[in-house]
């Protein structure tokens, strides 16, 4: 029997948000909150977390640290998180004390990836065949099943193309498995897709779902580099990948902002490549181009709120800004139509996101030279 929040009691102005974990996507959930009203504590264990800088208070503390996690507790009214990786325990522990959403329970199947991709099959939602591989004889087996080209990865943990490798041969999957310190990973079948997609979606605890538009993701060196909001394609394309994301929120009895990343598949077939029970870089376009955006909405979600309306007011392009691209800020800010938002990180490592842009459009303007 599934559990509903209490509708009839939500956090209301005044209220205070729990946040696991303190980099840009707590720090753009805190200033979301402090635009409702909201009081915000983030538990992290790095000093110098940047949602610290626009927070309420904060904890420094492992997130095992069960005396500290008790005293979050006593000091927020829900508890929500910015990164999947949370441990299982931890929300397990937290959720015997104070309501927790999105549920730990959707939390544990979407930190592995096996687990995730079982769960999509069985309500009937199209993924890249897989295999897990535990041992050399599971890694044969399974190469034997899904064959060349496929794509190894930590079952656990991996992002942003970390924990994961190209594999063309048995004795590539045997050496990857090696390599990734023998823990358990899934052998996927690489597909061939037209694009990279995404929809980001949020669900009520009334079971009311919002969907913002599917957008297009170009990626370089595995990171997330641009998103065209909205996708262009058939009116269709919206359809099937809103009809994907809400089937997954209620099928997880899932309450606040889940992002499904999608391949778009030579025939036209939209294939789930990975889900992420949270906020997502792909919808930070959602802060300029919607009214509501994501970090408002999944606030909105898990304090008991109304969900927000998710309708796009103008087309946009969202660019990351990597490393020591941080730096052109002032080029960035000079152009027309444009939001610079900088996440207050002081150490430009190559590949790290130091913050992103986002350029507006009046709807259906977005120039195609974005476009592949």
């Amino acid at each position: 029997m599934r559990t509903m929040p209490d509708l009839t009691h939500p956090v209301a102005p005044g209220g205070t948000v729990g946040i696991l974990g303190g980099g840009q996507l707590g720090r753009m959930l805190a200033m979301a909150a402090a635009r409702m009203g909201l009081k915000v504590v983030v538990f992290a264990p790095d000093r110098d977390s940047p949602a610290f800088q626009v927070a309420g208070a904060h904890i420094v503390a492992a997130y095992d640290d069960q005396m500290a996690l008790q005293r979050f507790a006593t000091q927020v009214d829900v508890i929500t998180y910015e990164f999947e990786n949370i441990p299982g325990d931890t929300g397990a522990f937290l959720a015997s004390l104070k309501p927790v959403r999105p549920n730990p329970t959707a939390l544990a199947v979407i930190q592995n990836r096996i687990a995730e991709k079982a769960f999509v099959q069985k309500l009937g939602i199209g993924t890249a065949p897989f295999a897990s591989v535990t041992s050399e004889e599971t890694a044969r087996a399974a190469f034997a099943t899904i064959s060349a080209p496929a794509v190894l990865k930590t079952s656990r943990l991996g992002y942003d193309g970390k924990g994961q490798r190209m594999v063309r041969a048995v004795e590539d999957v045997i050496a990857g498995f090696e390599t990734f310190g023998r823990v358990e990973c899934i052998l996927e079948g690489f597909v061939d897709f037209k694009r990279e997609m995404s929809v980001v979606a949020a669900r009520g605890g009334d079971g009311a779902v919002a969907c913002y538009d599917i957008v297009e993701n170009l990626h370089g060196d595995h990171i997330l580099r641009m998103t065209l909001a909205p996708a262009k394609g058939p009116q269709r394309l919206k359809a099937e990948a809103n009809k994907i994301a809400s089937r997954l929120l209620d099928a997880f009895d899932y309450v606040g902002v889940m992002a499904v990343e999608l391949f778009e598949a030579p025939d036209g077939r939209l294939l789930v490549n990975e889900i992420a029970p949270r906020v997502h870089n792909s919808g930070h376009w959602t802060i300029d181009g919607c009214t509501v955006s994501q970090f408002e909405q999944h606030i909105r979600a898990v304090c008991g709120w109304p969900l927000g309306d998710a309708t796009r007011h103008s087309d946009a392009v969202m660019t990351n800004l990597l490393g020591d691209e941080v730096n052109a800020w002032r080029t960035h800010a000079a152009l027309p139509a444009t939001a610079v938002h900088l996440y207050g990180k002081t150490d430009a490592r190559q590949g790290r996101k130091m913050g992103h842009v986002t350029r507006l459009y009046p709807l259906g303007t977005r120039p195609d030279t974005f476009e592949r």
